[in-house]
């Protein structure tokens, strides 16, 4: 399954044409690609020069960011020394197989190593 960073969202608004097959990919086949809802509150911004985002963020299924996820990324932020807490909800929301596209691809692998997460980080 595709997991989308920041990263992904802003590549897409910039009109990556890779970005956008990615995501047609999986939309044709029925795997929508997933994200933070802690994400969205870091891409969006309304309007309409988010057009591209706004298509994007209809597209991908957002999981939402609970409780249990906060304290999950805190503990896990304490194990890397690391202080992104939405880059550690979003590496929570990955499972063995997946493929996160992301502009911080150190970051998001040392987060999914010490998460015994095996993932493919994306550079977007």
């Amino acid at each position: 399954m595709q997991v989308y960073d920041a990263g992904a969202f802003i590549a897409a608004e910039r009109a990556d044409r890779s970005m956008w097959i990615r995501l047609k990919t999986a939309l044709d086949a029925g795997e929508p690609p997933v994200t933070s809802t802690a994400i969205l509150g870091q891409v969006w911004r309304g309007g309409p020069r988010q057009a591209r985002t706004a298509r994007v963020t209809a597209a991908v299924d957002a999981i939402p960011l609970t409780r249990e996820t906060a304290l999950a990324a805190g503990l896990l932020l304490g194990r890397t020394g690391t202080s992104d807490v939405i880059d550690a909800a979003l590496v929570l929301t990955a499972v063995d197989g997946d493929a996160i596209y992301t502009s911080d691809p150190r970051g998001i692998a040392l987060l999914a190593g010490a998460h015994g997460v095996h993932v493919d980080v994306v550079p977007v």
